[in-house]
């Protein structure tokens, strides 16, 4: 038994196959919208949409799926949306770093005393903020920024996942930022 054309149906795998193949091409375009809304390219996004349907065909396969109508549609554009933002966020795709000897650096001689003094300060301020972080963080800051090694490496190193380093980097950044705008008064004084 079969359902309308545009539902997932659990009964023959193969019926789930032709419809969500119905499914996908009459979406496609708004699929492919989806993924070029996060941010990918263009042959980016199309992998997004090839992606995302190999996932939902898992889910269904594993039982974990039994969706009809919409609700198809609505899942497989969900998974689109988080194929493409995990590709976005992966460190290949991210733009890359600017490498530190190449940054012009200011000659000391010709900063004035007031400003050699505020650099300092900052500088003194931003390794106290650093301190303050727990040892994880610490350690993500380090290799990440300090050292610049690719996500993958520092989660080798640590022991944790690639995703992991991202969001502790990500909550290392925004606790150094309240640290740094805290302590130079230019915050609400509120962590």
């Amino acid at each position: 038994m079969r359902g309308p054309p545009n539902t997932l149906s659990s009964m023959d795998p193969g019926d789930v196959l032709e419809d969500l193949s119905r499914v996908v091409r009459s979406r496609r375009g708004a699929l492919a919208t989806v993924a070029r809304a996060e941010g990918v390219s263009a042959e980016d996004a199309v992998d997004c949409v090839q992606e995302g349907l190999c996932t939902l065909l898992e889910l269904v396969q594993r039982g974990a799926a039994t969706l009809e109508g919409d609700d198809a549609q609505a899942l497989l554009a969900t998974i689109v949306r988080n194929v493409a933002r995990n590709g976005r966020r992966r460190h290949f795709r991210a733009r890359p770093h600017e490498e530190l000897d190449a940054a012009e650096r200011p000659d000391v001689r010709q900063l004035g005393a007031d400003e050699s003094i505020a650099r300092a300060e900052e500088h003194v301020r931003l390794r106290a903020c650093v301190e303050e972080l727990c040892a994880i963080q610490k350690a993500v800051v380090t290799l990440r920024l300090l050292e610049e090694q690719p996500g993958e490496d520092v989660a080798g190193a640590l022991g944790i996942s690639a995703g992991y380093v991202a969001v502790l980097l990500h909550r290392a950044k925004r606790e150094l930022h309240a640290c740094m705008t805290t302590a130079t008064g230019t915050g609400d004084g509120q962590r």
